[in-house]
């Protein structure tokens, strides 16, 4: 997978979302390459359609992308779970946008319990109470 992190000079949160796109493919079993391209001017940010710094691509996509969304050299925010915003996605936004599987993510059990989970054919004892 291909991670571009298009941003202005010196942009205080590039490390952030960094740091979070570590954790969120820490203990996954997926290839992540991470580049960067710095840019400086509204032409460049408009050609690389970067929408405020830090932009993620992921294989060439901004998975972050609202509508009316414009390019741009400024800073980029973005919408925390819960209301507020911040300067990189979180973790669980990232997890979603890299097609991983949430984190601690519980399996349901029907209401009434592991054996409602399956119903025996017709003479099948495999699923008996």
């Amino acid at each position: 997978m291909k991670l571009e992190i298009l941003q202005v000079p010196g942009c205080p949160n590039v490390g952030l979302l960094e740091r979070r796109i570590a954790e969120a493919v820490a203990g996954e079993q997926i290839d992540v390459a991470i580049t960067h391209r710095v840019l400086n001017d509204q032409a460049a940010a408009t050609e690389a359609r970067m929408t405020g710094s830090p932009t993620l691509l992921v294989d060439g996509e901004d998975p972050f992308t609202e509508p009316g969304s414009v390019a741009g050299v400024s800073c980029r925010l973005y919408p925390v779970e819960g209301g507020g915003i911040d300067g990189a996605p979180s973790v669980a936004a990232l997890r979603a946008a890299l097609n991983l599987a949430p984190r601690n993510a519980s399996i349901e059990v029907p209401a009434g319990g592991p054996a409602d989970c399956c119903v025996p054919a017709a003479g099948d004892i495999s699923c008996a109470e």
